[in-house]
């Protein structure tokens, strides 16, 4: 983390007078942007006197801090009130339209500015779409002062950001705006206009729910309604849906919304709960995840998770990829639920899953130790006569088609990788298993 203001250093200035108020003309959402941190509703846990930007704002030590959240949930507007907090100048620019030109003006004009006495805010919004060599750009700036770099991304840093940038700054986390929330939003659209909403209760429901936690997007909404239903009669969930162009799913297919509700899926067909695991595939299909990509999930889990308690699962979920290669879209999507609830509605076992780590784990330790002899092929007269295949036992010809003999390499020695559930068909499989090695041991012992 990068404190930027030292032990030492001289008070912060007084907090600029609050921002005008925008013109009556300008959009909805910019006349009800906050105009102060604590107008910012929905991150209370970030912006009130017990959190982090608020301890900040409090003790006049501002941090660098990258603002990870969705759309609509407040992050540009809480950088530029945390810079009229501390009194420090706000400066900003979007990764989605700026290059290392406009990167070294920006530097320039902070670096000239902090040799005036004043500190500058730099406000990056889509941080994440900074190549790596642009985000190892601000580390100089950030590290001697020049800036205090608050980044904006909704992309998960972990994986977006350079290592150098997080160990530099703070994560915090914002919020998806809750349905509570954004009713208060619309109460203060409400109070602007000086009138309500044209909407039934329902309808207004209906209208929270599509805003999917983004409140820019639900303002931007009421906007609309207010400009061309003037005088009409309130619309019901039928008629504000006809009315309103339908909003597209959050979800981009190769980011986090991607794995996160693939790991939301996989996850409740674990938790054995069909009902879940609908959901989260409907939401995928119908923001448009590939379905192939969800089938092959399928398939890993149907292995993984289930395995021999039910070994069916894994012939669904084959069966369920061709029939959708097959039929097609939306026809084959059928299939894949069918393979969903029977994955999430199997026993459960991933005696098969932990195996293989075990089996993979040895024989990487063993490394190349031959089999024994007796279980090697002689196809020719020299392997023979080095005694390959020699004293080999045929099970079929033994009692039960079971010989007991020592299949591991000599000096290793019998281990067991595979302990069945005991649930659905690994119960019988268990039961097989433990005949096999008292028969073994009987048979062994008799030698």
């Amino acid at each position: 983390m990068a404190d930027l203001f030292g032990e030492d250093a001289p008070p912060l200035p007084p907090p600029p007078a609050p921002p005008a108020p925008p013109s009556p003309a300008a959009p909805l959402a910019d006349r009800l942007r906050p105009r102060t941190l604590a107008e910012v509703v929905g991150q209370e846990h970030l912006t009130g006197p017990d959190g982090a930007i608020g301890r900040m704002v409090a003790a006049g030590r501002l941090s660098s801090l990258v603002l990870w959240g969705p759309p609509g949930t407040g992050k540009t507007s809480i950088a530029r009130l945390l810079a009229d907090a501390v009194g420090l100048r706000f400066a900003s620019i979007s990764a989605v339209f700026s290059g290392v030109a406009e990167l070294r003006k920006v530097f320039a004009d902070a670096h000239e500015q902090a040799r005036a006495g004043a500190r500058t805010l730099l406000f990056v919004d889509e941080i994440h779409r900074f190549n790596r060599a642009q985000q190892d750009g601000f580390l100089p700036a950030v590290e001697d002062g020049t800036v205090v770099l608050v980044g904006a991304t909704t992309e998960n840093p972990s994986f977006s950001l350079n290592a150098a940038v997080l160990s530099r700054a703070q994560v915090l986390v914002l919020r998806r705006l809750e349905e509570d929330t954004l009713g208060a939003l619309l109460a203060r659209a409400e109070a602007a206009e000086g009138r309500g909403l044209p909407l039934t209760a329902e309808a207004r429901d209906a209208l929270v729910a599509q805003a999917d936690g983004d409140g820019r997007f639900l303002l931007n909404q009421a906007e609309t309604l207010f400009a061309a239903s003037r005088g009409s009669e309130p619309l019901d969930r039928a008629g504000l849906a006809a009315f309103l162009q339908r909003r597209v799913p959050v979800y981009d297919k190769d980011r986090d919304g991607h794995y996160d509700l693939i790991s939301a899926l996989h996850k409740s067909m674990r938790g054995s709960d069909p009902q879940a695991a609908l959901y989260w595939l409907a939401r995928m299909l119908v923001a448009g995840e590939e379905p192939l990509f969800v089938l092959r999930r399928l398939v890993r889990f149907a292995s993984e998770d289930v395995g021999l308690a039910d070994p069916g699962a894994l012939a669904q979920c084959l069966a369920a990829k061709d029939a959708y290669q097959f039929l097609g879209s939306p026809e084959g999507e059928l299939a894949i639920v069918q393979a969903c609830l029977y994955c999430a509605t199997a026993p459960k076992s991933n005696a098969a899953y932990l195996a293989q780590k075990a089996a993979w784990a040895s024989a990487k330790a063993t490394g190349s130790l031959p089999p024994p002899r007796a279980i090697v092929n002689a196809p020719t007269r020299l392997m023979k006569e080095l005694g390959h295949g020699a004293g080999y036992a045929y099970d079929h010809d033994a009692a039960d088609a079971f010989s007991g003999a020592d299949y591991w390499p000599e000096g290793v020695g019998p281990q067991r990788f595979y302990e069945p559930s005991g649930r659905g068909f690994e119960s019988k499989i268990a039961e097989r298993l433990a005949w096999w090695d008292a028969r073994r041991a009987e048979l062994r012992g008799g030698r």
